[in-house]
């Protein structure tokens, strides 16, 4: 039987922990994308992932390279190539670099992979959606970016913070893009089924919402570089929903269909 087929472009550090924790999860087969200059980065990571499936008792084939001709045929592909942020930074002052690369590597994953499910990590996230939707000519139902599931997991986490409960019984939702325009929704928020606004002040409940929002802010002044185990895991919670058909619904970036009372195109 044929498994499915995840390429991730990028080897950094969102790309490598998508590729383990993938290989973790036995999602598929890994093809771990990166440029020519770079490719012993993709290889010895490939090998050193590989390497981990004895101990942490997965198989996957997982394959470093820079030829776009192994992705040929993927079912998911993941976009994590580009800049990071840096302390000062907005998401938005990346646009000029990161929009040529999107560019460059949506064409070929078009060209080789023209079925495939495209998750866009790459920021700032929401125009290169937009860009490798435009690139590609896929459907929108095939071209996603990876926000809402980190952006919700941040919120949830600072409210079991604030409450001393399990995250796992925290449950959210967000509309909006990928930073500061984000809207952490109060009234779709319970902790086993309790409003939030039950449990939490106003007060205390907005400054779980502003937190959220500058979330990646923070971290990136922390470590002076952008954040990857969070963002790689909700990118695989995505990725397994699409090749399992478990039928979740995951807040991500997605081309609008007359949904809100906002007319498509």
């Amino acid at each position: 039987m044929r498994r499915a087929k995840i390429s991730i472009i990028g080897a950094g550090n969102v790309g490598a922990t998508c590729a383990h924790w993938a290989a973790a999860k036995e999602l598929g087969d890994i093809v771990l994308v990166d440029i020519p200059d770079r490719v012993g980065v993709a290889q010895g990571k490939a090998l050193d992932l590989a390497q981990c499936g004895p101990l942490e008792r997965f198989d996957a084939n997982i394959k470093g390279t820079s030829d776009y001709a192994d992705t040929t045929d993927s079912d998911v592909v993941v976009i994590t190539a580009g800049m990071p942020r840096k302390p000062g930074m907005s998401r938005d002052d990346l646009i000029e670099v990161n929009v040529k690369i999107v560019k460059d590597v949506t064409a070929q994953v078009a060209k080789h992979s023209p079925n495939a499910v495209l998750i866009v990590v790459s920021n700032p996230l929401d125009a290169m959606v937009y860009t490798a939707w435009k690139v590609s000519g896929f459907p929108t139902h095939r071209i996603l970016g990876q926000a809402g599931a980190l952006d919700v997991a941040r919120f949830r986490t600072f409210l079991a913070m604030k409450l001393g409960c399990s995250v796992e019984d925290i449950s959210s939702l967000l509309l909006g893009g990928h930073g500061d325009d984000m809207v952490p929704l109060p009234r779709f928020t319970s902790v086993a089924g309790i409003p939030i606004d039950q449990l939490l002040s106003e007060a205390d409940i907005t400054e779980c919402v502003e937190r959220a929002k500058v979330g990646g802010g923070e971290i990136v002044k922390l470590m002076g570089t952008s954040a990857y185990y969070a963002p790689a895991s909700g990118t695989i919670q995505m990725v397994e929903a699409i090749v399992k058909d478990k039928k979740r619904i995951v807040p991500c970036a997605a081309y609008c269909e007359d949904a809100y009372g906002v007319a498509p195109g």
